[in-house]
């Protein structure tokens, strides 16, 4: 796992509209799905998946989310075959190049979590870049799940805080996240996941204890803006209440679409 995270500034923008989410978190699945029912190799779908990366983020902006987590490779994703494992690698490493200066120049501000230890030297030095390059952006925080798992995160978590000697009395949840890799992100409002699948896989365990989850049977490569506002819209729709009640304001009214906005 990476060195314990910076706390991360928080995206400049106007008085947040408590009907979208702050934080989607998005599971990108279904390339190989997409590439399959086309005739294609599954890397066909992979790069397609990887093509229209930067339109989203840029819809989602200007939809008013002001994080978005996505899950580009998973830690159990090394059981693959070879032969798909590392032209993907290669892929991610082709897709900061062509990408890194596009979102830098549109106020995109990238994270990383996850452990850079597998990876070829060459593309750590990329994804450092990458992380260097963006750390003063303030519109939009992307933060890239890369060599990922949430289990491993929880342990590794618990490594730190025994390491460096945490009192037992000191130890609340507050405290536990900020030995997460996402310390200093919020906690995701809405998880997205693509292609049909109703699970987490071992994404954000932690962190999306309340988030809203949204499944649509697209796949990845075909999820564009229309999809996104019908995953925002769904979200709209949600009553939030964190184990409690719906928020009733002074006038006795419900909030905006009667959903808790707290958090």
């Amino acid at each position: 796992m990476p060195a314990r995270a910076v706390k991360t500034k928080a995206p400049s923008a106007p008085a947040h509209d408590p009907r979208v989410p702050r934080h989607v978190a998005v599971i990108m699945d279904g390339n190989g799905r997409w590439a399959k029912e086309r005739g294609l190799p599954r890397q066909a779908g992979y790069r397609a998946g990887t093509e229209n990366i930067r339109r989203l983020l840029q819809a989602f902006a200007e939809r008013g989310v002001q994080y978005v987590t996505l899950f580009a490779f998973s830690t159990e994703n090394w059981k693959r075959p070879k032969r798909e494992v590392y032209p993907l690698l290669r892929l991610i490493g082709r897709v900061i190049d062509r990408e890194l200066n596009a979102l830098h120049e549109s106020g995109v501000r990238l994270v990383h979590i996850g452990s850079l230890e597998p990876l070829s030297e060459d593309l750590r030095q990329r994804i450092r870049k990458a992380i260097d390059l963006t750390k003063d952006n303030s519109r939009l925080v992307v933060c890239v799940a890369f060599n990922y798992g949430s289990r491993a995160e929880i342990v590794e978590a618990v490594r730190r805080i025994v390491r460096e000697g945490v009192a037992c009395d000191r130890l609340d949840e507050a405290t536990f996240g900020e030995y997460l890799g996402t310390a200093g992100l919020p906690d995701p409002d809405l998880v997205v996941r693509t292609a049909g699948e109703m699970r987490l896989s071992n994404f954000l365990l932690w962190q999306a204890a309340y988030a809203e989850f949204y499944s649509t049977p697209v796949y990845w490569p075909d999820f564009d803006e229309t999809e996104i506002d019908r995953a925002l819209e769904a979200y709209a729709q949600r009553v939030r209440r964190f184990g409690g009640l719906p928020s009733i304001h002074s006038n006795g009214s419900a909030g905006a679409n009667g959903r808790h906005s707290g958090a």
